[in-house]
């Protein structure tokens, strides 16, 4: 594993040098004992040694999510991109691998290679992908976990609050470990579904919590709640994001949630990760960008074309693994779409690789991200900074269905909104008409709903991630 210290540092050069190498070290020594790429490479009569640089991925095909995911035919087929050595590959292959081979006993093995840990993929409506790693990858989650605190610049006396839900996905799992890898005294409460929001509240009080991490939408539920129950919250200065999209109306109003608590100067910071990535990235400060681990991902970015794009370009994120065991993954496309990836030098000093913080999340809603209603296509990203910004809303929710539930029947795009107290509703009503219609084209039916019945309308303490957008519309056998 190279030296954080120095590797955060280092010339955009020498960074693009080291990459090169463990690629070619990757793709000798691990990617022989990878069931689907080792077709790959026959199939496309490709040579292990062809890929000698970053820029030789190109001579390889994209990796797509479907090539991934579980289906009724083929229900194992994730197992194929997990590292399976054995005797016979290592035979085979050993001239390409002499590490293994003179390691070749099983502690070792089982250390490197045998899975003892499970993330799922959280897709709405595709079959959940398990993504394994080993207890070389669960070093590397810590220690991915440590690098994103100090890039934030945690300190020892910190005291942390894990609110994701507990569950087997990565947000969750890269929390316990980074406050595991630099020993700091957090309480992981499992989310509203497991401890409950009214405890997690007493708890950052009564702990003197200085950091909450969570997903975006319940920790403004969180965060709410605690300032209509007027806790005190002064010690909580840093409040971290992960999971979902994150606007700058959303940062704002959490804010002035903190201060109306006491917090003199909170801060607002957002991560970004995919479960195929096998860690997190985060922002040194708001829209700075999210900083790379160079030495265990190789990240480029591509055009509709599936051509890769210059720095500062707008594409899609491309993820190539570089130092991980279990299952890894060469140029698999995410599906996000970024503004670009930067190399310039942070103000904070760091050389690393950024991947621009103005990513669309299309993972959140894949299967229905562009969709037609009433005949035209829409973004329903677009929804988000529309929503999340606006300071008359307190909760939202979208649905689209059929009109009277009749598949035959024309598309209705319905926006639940639960105003707040000293809103006037017919003024956020045709604000909100105005916006939406100027922005998707499609004309909305506003609905005022209480706040208490779009919470569970939203499953914000029941779901793994709040149910923002629905489509309800039933399909024509």
């Amino acid at each position: 594993m190279v030296n954080w210290n120095q590797l955060q540092y280092l010339k955009p050069e020498k960074i693009k040098q080291l990459q090169n190498k463990l690629l070619r070290k990757f793709i000798k020594e691990q990617i022989p004992y990878n069931p689907f790429y080792n077709d790959i490479f026959k199939r496309n009569k490709i040579s292990f040694s062809d890929i000698k640089t970053t820029d030789d991925l190109k001579k390889l095909p994209f990796t797509a999510k479907e090539d991934i995911a579980p289906s009724a035919k083929e229900p194992k087929k994730f197992l194929d991109f997990v590292l399976q050595p054995n005797k016979e590959l290592i035979k085979q292959y050993a001239a390409l691998n002499k590490k293994i081979k003179l390691i070749f006993n099983k502690n070792q093995l089982y250390y490197e290679y045998k899975p003892v840990h499970i993330h799922f993929t959280t897709g709405r409506t595709a079959n959940a992908t398990p993504i394994l790693y080993t207890a070389y990858d669960l070093q590397r989650l810590e220690e991915s976990g440590k690098r994103m605190f100090d890039i934030l610049n945690i300190s020892n006396d910190d005291i942390f609050i894990n609110a994701f839900p507990y569950a087997p996905h990565l947000a969750f799992w890269q929390t316990f470990y980074a406050v595991k890898g630099v020993n700091l005294l957090s309480l992981h409460t499992g989310g509203g579904k497991i401890l409950g929001t009214d405890k997690i509240i007493k708890s950052i009080e009564s702990m003197k919590a200085t950091c909450l991490v969570g997903m975006p939408g319940y920790l403004y539920h969180l965060l709410r709640t605690a300032k209509e129950q007027k806790s005190n919250s002064s010690n909580l200065n840093l409040v971290i994001f992960g999971g979902e999209k994150v606007t700058s109306g959303l940062r704002d109003k959490v804010k002035d949630f903190l201060k109306s608590m006491g917090s003199k100067a909170p801060i607002v910071l957002s991560t970004y990760a995919f479960t195929e990535g096998k860690c997190a990235w985060v922002e040194c400060k708001e829209e700075s960008g999210y900083h790379l681990y160079p030495d265990f991902e190789f990240i480029e970015a591509v055009d509709k074309n599936n051509e890769r794009v210059n720095e500062g370009e707008k594409g899609e994120i491309v993820y190539t693994s570089l130092d991980w065991r279990g299952s890894v993954f060469l140029r698999y496309k995410t599906g996000d779409v970024t503004k670009g990836l930067c190399y310039e030098k942070c103000s904070c000093g760091r050389t690393l690789p950024r991947i621009d913080a103005a990513i669309e999340r299309s993972s959140e809603y894949k299967e229905f991200r562009l969709t037609k209603v009433k005949g035209s296509f829409i973004n329903l990203n677009a929804f988000f900074p529309i929503m999340m910004s606006h300071k008359d809303i307190e909760e939202w929710q979208i649905e689209i269905k059929k009109k009277n539930n009749d598949p035959y029947e024309i598309d209705e795009l319905i926006v639940y909104v639960a105003p707040k107290k000293k809103a006037n509703f017919e003024k956020l009503r045709n604000d909100l008409k105005n916006k939406i219609t100027a922005e998707t084209e499609v004309t909305p039916a506003i609905v005022k709903t209480e706040l208490k019945t779009l919470l569970q309308k939203l499953g914000m303490e029941t779901e793994l991630k709040e149910k923002r957008i629905v489509d309800n519309r039933k399909k024509i056998n």
